[in-house]
């Protein structure tokens, strides 16, 4: 079947696309595989109206909002390959059907390559979380810790600070030099050069970081800014140009969310470092504004 527009990823950036261009009478489908990267936590925070929502539940009252436009086509599945034709863009679901576009957005996320140890991946989102702007508030003074994952994490470990006590967490993994050791003193971060064995307490709940000389050392929310690296391989698919960043490779995007292959745009957290629902959501207005545009000025040239 033919669209004006695909939109690949049903999560914030992908539903607010989609709002934009369906409210611009464009015939749009979204497919979605129903994995947002933020599934795993319970509450949404600092977006405007909805501080302490569930992600779960905005999503789903998002789209039956889209839904209610006629024009707007929904197919639960995951996009299992694009490819790129004289007329447009052709999407392959992984049960077989395909479905083509003049355009397309990709809205469809990253993954979070999480340290592999004990205890972490029951907590993801609940007290071992990754923003602090997000979800610090929520543990407001009490002994937080960093976990060294990545380029980022020192500059993580200068920032928590504001919500509570902080132990950086080395892991072996990171060598800090007197500057980075200045740095942390000035904010007074203890930093603890021990290894890391797994997490304390009765999930999801963390009482402590266990070290690898048996060692707890107190903290009731880690920190962890793990690498991420695509959820989906379209954009790869397509020949995308991507941006390396210290968290990973990102879409490279305009200022008009257009990525480097004309026609297809790219939101949300592929698209774009850091990340947030607020921005996810506005990258996702600005592609589907600049897709409908797009169109325009391609109908008033021909």
């Amino acid at each position: 079947m033919q669209y004006d527009a695909i939109v690949v990823g049903g999560s914030f950036a992908g539903i607010s696309a989609a709002t934009y261009i369906a409210r611009a009478r464009q015939k749009v489908l979204v497919i979605d595989a129903g994995k947002p990267r933020n599934r795993f936590a319970e509450a949404s925070h600092g977006f405007f109206g909805h501080d302490g929502n569930a992600p779960a539940a905005m999503i789903a009252n998002a789209r039956a909002q889209l839904l209610s436009y006629p024009n707007v086509t929904f197919v639960a599945g995951e996009a299992f390959s694009a490819a790129q034709g004289p007329n447009g863009f052709e999407i392959t679901l992984d049960t077989g059907q395909s479905a083509h576009a003049t355009r397309i957005v990709l809205a469809t996320g990253v993954v979070d390559d999480l340290p592999d140890f004990p205890g972490l991946r029951e907590r993801w989102g609940k007290t071992v979380i990754h923003c602090p702007y997000c979800h610090g508030f929520e543990f407001n003074g009490a002994p937080l810790g960093v976990l060294a994952t990545s380029p980022m994490s020192l500059h993580q470990a200068e920032l928590v600070p504001d919500w509570g006590p902080v132990t950086f967490f080395t892991n072996k993994t990171t060598d800090l030099d007197d500057a980075a050791r200045a740095q942390l003193a000035r904010r007074h971060v203890v930093i603890e050069p021990g290894k890391v064995a797994g997490l304390e307490g009765a999930a999801p709940n963390l009482t402590g970081v266990r070290l690898e000389n048996g060692r707890v050392v107190p903290v009731a929310a880690l920190f962890v800014g793990a690498p991420i690296r695509m959820a989906s391989p379209l954009a790869h698919q397509l020949g995308c140009a991507f941006d390396e960043t210290p968290m990973g490779s990102i879409i490279r995007t305009g200022p008009d969310k257009q990525t480097s292959v004309l026609g297809v745009y790219a939101a949300g957290d592929a698209a774009r470092v850091p990340h947030s629902v607020a921005w996810a959501v506005a990258d996702g207005v600005t592609a589907g504004v600049s897709l409908h545009r797009a169109s325009v000025m391609q109908a008033v040239a021909a």
